[in-house]
């Protein structure tokens, strides 16, 4: 497969994964706090700005951190390459590149979601923001859905899956560094502490699914350790980088002198670091260390694919802006 052909597969699958993570932490933040009567509350929508590391461009155009300004932000700014019509633009154009390597069914379903965000009114979609959500998330799941039973499932179907869950694996780690950290500063058996851990765990649409594994009260050692420790949740950071691992194998395997590429030897090692971690190591003010570190080592895995799979030559970024900003 040509190189190009295989990061516009990976890009497709990221970008479609990130929109639909944006739109799910919108959701669950509008609802979390007005649920608290805190709606308009900046304290509230500044730690989404966080997640995604936009903080100084988004203060490059907005004074403060409302719920308007930040919807606004993460859903239709055109100079955030992370804001949700950017993400669905970028994920059709990486699809147009390679229509001969996807099924029909899926080109048309990403055209349908791409006109339907394009053309959305907002100022309607201001009045149904919930509403707009749900058509976001159901296109995203629904091009998964339609990807899974409608492709062969061969090496361009491998390079949608790493796209897909080491973008999940990226977000549950950013999600739990800034979630944990405003969970730790509420007292202890509040109700203001139940609040924002069912919303972490709503973020990763993990709610249903922890609750039917852990029946007694929430906790956030239980929480951080489901999230990031678990095998068989889709959106576990364990469960996605076993994914990516196994996709990176189905790719490469092993070459002739049986020595593994660097993408095997990354993410082989970060799978059998969490494999074998013991969640009370990190807890407490040891996480947002750990996190840190492993958000770097997701993005060095990323790179290492990148460089193996897709770059044939050095790639100026001042030259191709759309190729390094999607590495962003």
């Amino acid at each position: 497969m040509l190189s190009r052909v295989a990061d516009s597969l990976f890009w497709m699958s990221r970008y479609i994964e990130r929109a639909e993570d944006l739109t799910r932490l919108l959701a669950v933040n509008f609802h979390s706090l007005l649920d608290a009567g805190k709606i308009d509350s900046e304290q509230g929508w500044q730690p989404l700005i966080a997640m995604t590391y936009d903080e100084e461009r988004f203060r490059e155009h907005y004074d403060a951190c409302s719920a308007l300004n930040v919807i606004d932000f993460m859903l239709w700014n055109q100079s955030n390459p992370n804001a949700v019509i950017w993400c669905i633009t970028m994920a059709r154009e990486n699809a147009r590149s390679v229509r001969e390597q996807i099924s029909k069914e899926m080109w048309e379903y990403l055209n349908r979601l791409y006109f339907r965000v394009k053309e959305a009114d907002r100022a309607a979609v201001s009045r149904s923001l919930l509403e707009f959500f749900y058509v976001l998330r159901d296109g995203s799941q629904g091009f998964q859905g339609i990807t899974n039973e409608t492709m062969t499932h061969g090496e361009a179907y491998q390079f949608i899956q790493i796209g897909k869950h080491l973008e999940r694996a990226e977000k549950t780690t950013r999600i739990l560094d800034i979630k944990y950290e405003n969970v730790t500063q509420l007292p202890e058996g509040s109700p203001d502490e139940a609040l924002q851990l069912m919303a972490m765990l709503k973020s990763c649409s993990a709610f249903e699914p922890f609750r039917k594994e852990y029946t007694s009260q929430l906790s956030a050692k239980a929480i951080v350790e489901y999230l990031l420790l678990n095998r068989d949740f889709p959106r576990a950071v364990a469960f996605g980088l076993h994914r990516c691992l196994q996709a990176v194998n189905a790719i490469s395997g092993n070459n002739e002198s049986g020595k593994l590429n660097h993408p095997q030897r990354s993410l082989g090692r970060l799978v059998s670091e969490l494999e074998y971690l013991d969640i009370q190591d990190i807890l407490g003010h040891y996480l947002h260390t750990y996190l840190t570190q492993l958000l770097l080592r997701l993005n060095r895995a990323g790179e290492d694919i990148t460089r193996t799979y897709f770059s044939t030559q050095v790639i100026l970024p001042e030259l191709h802006p759309q190729q390094a900003q999607q590495q962003q």
